[in-house]
């Protein structure tokens, strides 16, 4: 932690869009990035909800927890539902109410990814939000295409022997007008980026880290330090990509070994010395990567 003089105030809407009763679990970052993403949009917007965590949060029409208009499909279909929501209200005249999708990783990652990848190629006009626990945690804590390697899920139990897939990689080479990673534990960048996203149009996408209270292992109390954990050793960089070739690193150094994030975690409990270092030389060589690309962006 900072001294209390380096500390930034954050003003929060005192009528948040996010109502306080809903079926979150204590301490969810899900909530607390959701809070402060919809404050950041306004009440000008509609959102595109599939299965997930956050579907449960938000509850059913009409009892919803969020106070904007609420549209749940398919798994498989929030690019093509929030494309359709946003050709209706041009064709209404509404150009001005944002669109957005708030999804998780299951329905990014993997179940929805054809609909994305499809939607990106078109270049079409909605803000794409995953918010990325990094598996299946409502149904039982299962691995997705997003869960890092060595982590243990309720479907790898000896932990994945895969790495994560690197999505905003991928979303950056469509060649979408904004793709970047996010954070609630550094919250001055995530208003930021939402705040430039929202002044763009086209298909732009940012991926939120979220751990998780239950699926990770992680104290109730703790879902903030694991998030900035997680920037500080490198495991989740925070960086933007603009037309596909230009790169800002919003964090620019490492201050933390991996071990420190992963001592936060039970999911990673099983791992040996020697797992630790291949983790942590995978982590220093996508670092490199980034500054490399970062470096080049700026010639």
């Amino acid at each position: 932690m900072g001294k209390v003089s380096d500390m930034i105030k954050i003003e929060v809407a005192s009528d948040p869009m996010l109502c306080s009763g809903h079926a979150a679990c204590p301490g969810c970052i899900d909530a607390l990035s959701v809070r402060h993403v919809l404050a950041a949009m306004g009440p000008d917007t509609m959102a595109v909800i599939p299965p997930s965590c956050m579907a449960i949060i938000a509850g059913p029409q009409p009892m919803s927890s969020l106070r904007i208009p609420v549209y749940q499909p398919t798994l498989e279909a929030s690019a093509a539902a929030a494309t359709g929501l946003r050709r209706a209200l041009n064709a209404q005249g509404k150009h001005d109410t944002q669109v957005i999708v708030l999804a998780g990783d299951g329905g990014t990652y993997d179940i929805g990814f054809q609909c994305l990848s499809s939607a990106a190629e078109r270049n079409e006009d909605f803000l794409y939000f995953c918010l990325d626990n990094e598996g299946y945690m409502n149904t039982g804590a299962q691995k997705s295409s997003s869960t890092p390697h060595f982590a243990r899920t309720g479907s790898t139990p000896a932990g994945k022997t895969s790495r994560k897939k690197n999505l905003t990689e991928i979303m950056a080479a469509h060649g979408v007008p904004y793709v970047a990673t996010a954070s609630a534990g550094h919250l001055p960048d995530l208003l930021r980026k939402v705040a430039k996203a929202k002044a763009m149009r086209g298909t732009r996408i940012i991926s939120l880290l979220i751990p998780c209270m239950d699926g990770w292992g992680v104290a109730d109390d703790d879902g903030l330090k694991t998030a900035r954990y997680a920037v500080e050793s490198g495991a989740y960089p925070l960086y933007e990509v603009e037309d596909g070739r230009n790169y800002t690193l919003n964090h620019t150094t490492k201050t933390r070994p991996i071990a420190d994030y992963l001592a936060l975690q039970r999911r990673y409990r099983h791992m040996q010395a020697d797992d630790i270092e291949t983790l942590q030389a995978e982590i220093d060589d996508g670092w490199e990567t980034l500054q490399h690309r970062a470096a080049a962006s700026r010639r």
